[in-house]
């Protein structure tokens, strides 16, 4: 896929995916943001664990375009195997970008629905990566793929970051 439409499909998909799980679902659980915010310290936290969410799924999505040329989007795949700048710290940090912008809006409102919904979003989104996302990129890269997943962790980040051989 050439570069350009790697970016354009992928800020649809953007917009459709993460808009929707991390943006759109949380606005409308919890009464259009109605809610009163928490505590101040509550808000702090909150507020950066869902810009530190929101960054490193901005830079996830560009890596997917230009390093990958293509998109996150299963209907229109990257050629290459994406393992380069977040990546070399986490094997999903898309995923676990979009549910930091959760539970950042969790605590920025105190709110228990929002902390149900991370939690169910977090259980979809372990059973898609271990039964589509891991076997499809097996197939699809080999070798450089089981490399990659036994040196880098899936869920939880390693603080140095990975360099493939």
């Amino acid at each position: 896929m050439r570069k350009p439409f790697a970016i354009l499909g992928s800020v649809a998909f953007f917009i459709a995916a993460p808009g929707v799980v991390a943006g759109l679902m949380p606005w409308l659980l919890s009464g259009q943001y109605g809610l009163p915010p928490a505590p101040l310290p509550l808000v702090i936290v909150g507020a950066a664990l869902a810009a530190v969410g929101l960054g490193v799924l901005l830079h996830a999505f560009g890596r997917f375009a230009v390093e990958g040329l293509g998109t996150p989007a299963p209907i229109a795949p990257t050629d290459r195997l994406v393992v380069g700048g977040v990546y070399r710290h986490v094997r999903n940090p898309m995923y676990v970008a979009v549910l930091s912008i959760i539970l950042g809006q969790a605590l920025i409102f105190a709110t228990w629905q929002l902390a149900a919904y991370a939690a169910t979003m977090g259980a979809v989104m372990a059973t898609f990566v271990r039964l589509y996302e891991e076997p499809v990129l097996l197939r699809q890269h080999g070798a450089d793929y089981e490399t990659y997943r036994q040196n880098v962790p899936g869920w939880l980040p390693r603080l140095t970051p990975w360099r493939r051989a």
